[in-house]
């Protein structure tokens, strides 16, 4: 699911000639710290861990300029997550050849981290996303996920989930394919199976480690038992959940799990699925077939209330010269220094911008007075229907 957001959605918040000049500007800014030419004595090869192994050691050794660490994983401080490149949220298709010219201009301007999954497409994203980053492979982290119950001939979606081990593996060989690749630099369960231990979850994982065909394992929307479970059979890399402004869900549990045990974390949804870069208002409705409307704080009777949020930060976009979008991403990455967003977008100029968001920093009287006005604000409404809630938070059964 993971996540992602901005396509025509960003229109709205771009409008100001002055504002766009900055914004090319401080994309030039990050790209200049992004970019992965860096001296050889310096350099950890991407999907590589640097020195120090995993746990809670791993996050307190400062990554080069520009990035962030997942862990022991160094990735750029804000990644790119490739869903919507084969399916945009309103249904339609984008144009393929220009997918593939979004990935590689965001790794012209800096992005080494780039998230899939199988259930995209299903199969088609990771197709795309192989095909974008073939001229550079070796340079890029590629983060993509298992677990659900996907026919690996058809790519009908069965029901439920499979994390099976037998499964796992046959899922990992037919991604190796699609994505061009010989390994996989993060392979996350996309949902806990209730019906496998997480302890054989990670042994198949470990399985496919010793062969070097994944690098580092992550877990997505999982229940807290369960990740620690997961980290004491196998380090555990990354966490992605869905986390922002619009859904602060982590903050309670989540994330200080992942401090506590020396794990990073991709909010999915980084954006809340373009609510936050200004595009929606109170008359907001979404077509047939667009998730959005299943979304019951995306309602006619919630989203005027929700709408605060957004004025809020179209404020501090204002006060700040940057972007709805670029203040939210800022924000994330304000949070915490292991927290790295894929936001996504299949528009090259969102890509510029969204990359951007590192050169908007906030003192620490801002941050406060920030996360102060955020906090005051109750969003109405669920995240997700009760239907796919119910896949979120999941423990994983017991080994016998």
């Amino acid at each position: 699911m993971n996540k992602t957001q901005n396509d025509h959605a960003q229109e709205g918040g771009f409008a100001k000639l002055d504002r766009r000049k900055f914004l090319i500007a401080g994309a030039g800014v990050a790209a200049a710290s992004l970019l992965p030419h860096v001296s050889a004595a310096a350099q950890v090869q991407p999907g590589q861990s640097s020195p120090g192994g995993t746990g809670q050691g791993s996050l307190q050794q400062p990554p080069r300029q520009g990035r962030r660490r997942l862990g022991a994983l160094e990735v750029s401080s804000i990644g790119l997550g490739v869903q919507n490149m084969s399916r945009k949220y309103e249904t339609t298709v984008p144009y393929r050849p220009e997918m593939i010219n979004v990935i590689r201009a965001a790794f012209d301007h800096g992005v080494t981290f780039f998230d899939a999954a199988e259930a995209y497409g299903p199969f088609e994203v990771e197709r795309i996303l192989g095909e974008g980053v073939a001229p550079f492979r070796d340079q890029v982290v590629i983060a993509t996920k298992f677990g659900w119950n996907i026919d690996q001939n058809t790519g009908a979606r069965l029901p439920g989930l499979n994390s099976r081990p037998e499964h796992i593996k046959r899922v990992v060989e037919a991604m190796l394919r699609r994505l061009r690749t010989d390994r996989i630099d993060l392979l996350y369960q996309h949902r806990v199976d209730p019906n496998v231990p997480i302890e054989d979850v990670a042994g198949a994982v470990k399985d496919l480690m010793n062969q070097g065909k994944v690098l580092h394992w992550g877990l997505s929307e999982m229940g807290l038992k369960t990740l620690r479970r997961a980290h004491a059979e196998l380090p555990v890399t990354a966490v992605q959940n869905e986390y922002s402004m619009l859904w602060r869900g982590p903050e309670k549990e989540v994330l200080p799990a992942c401090e506590e045990l020396g794990i990073g974390f991709v909010p999915w949804s980084p954006l809340g699925v373009q609510f936050l870069t200004g595009w929606f208002d109170a008359d907001t409705r979404f077509a047939p077939g667009d998730f959005r409307g299943t979304e019951s704080r995306f309602s006619p009777e919630n989203l005027p209330y929700n709408l605060a949020l957004v004025e809020l930060v179209k404020k501090w976009a204002e006060r700040k010269n940057a972007t709805p979008a670029q203040i939210a991403l800022a924000w994330l990455m304000a949070q915490k220094p292991w927290i790295v967003p894929i936001p996504g977008t299949t528009h090259r100029e969102h890509m510029h911008q969204n990359v951007g968001a590192v050169a908007v920093r906030f003192t620490p009287a801002e941050l406060a007075e920030l996360n102060k006005s955020v906090a005051v604000i109750k969003i109405r409404g669920q995240r997700l229907p009760d239907a796919v809630q119910a896949f979120s938070d999941v423990e994983a059964p017991p080994k016998r």
